[in-house]
């Protein structure tokens, strides 16, 4: 029997989201996934059509496809969110204004949160701490310097 406790599946899928862009490749796969749910012709039609029909579904499909490459494969973010954030807006013109505009805006604000995130980056501390921190390091300099002043006088006498 094990002396620490086995982390529980939250625990276990918190630590794994807290390592990768989730939000971002999340909201880049939610974005493609609503401009293919508001395409209106079958793909028999989009066949006949040509190559402008296809491309309403190949690009959703690409945004799909790059948001859980994000997901899965963290390391090249970079190429994915700069990938992703071109067809978002490429899907202006070949889908319907880019699923009514709500796919074009959740896959270009994935993109956008997946090509800031930095990994291992320390949390960042809020003002007041901050303040909090600066006074503390300038009592702590008036004592180190009284007792220097007074270390001299006592070696001084």
């Amino acid at each position: 029997m094990p002396d620490r406790p086995r982390p529980g599946p939250r625990l276990a899928f918190r630590g794994w989201r807290a390592r990768r862009p989730f939000w971002g490749g999340l909201l880049l796969a939610l974005g493609g996934g609503e401009i293919l749910l508001t395409e209106k012709a079958s793909l028999k039609v989009v066949l006949h059509i040509g190559m402008q029909g296809l491309a309403g579904y190949l690009l959703p499909t690409l945004m799909v496809l790059l948001g859980l490459l994000i997901l899965f494969n963290p390391s090249q973010r970079l190429f994915y969110s700069i990938t992703g954030i071109l067809l978002s807006l490429g899907s202006w013109l070949t889908s319907n204004l880019g699923g009514f505009f709500i796919g074009l805006l959740l896959g270009a604000i994935g993109s956008c949160l997946t090509f800031g995130w930095l990994p291992d980056q320390e949390p960042r501390v809020s003002r007041r701490e901050r303040r909090e921190r600066k006074r503390e390091r300038k009592r702590e300099r008036k004592r180190a310097e009284a007792h220097a002043l007074t270390s001299e006088e006592a070696g001084a006498a």
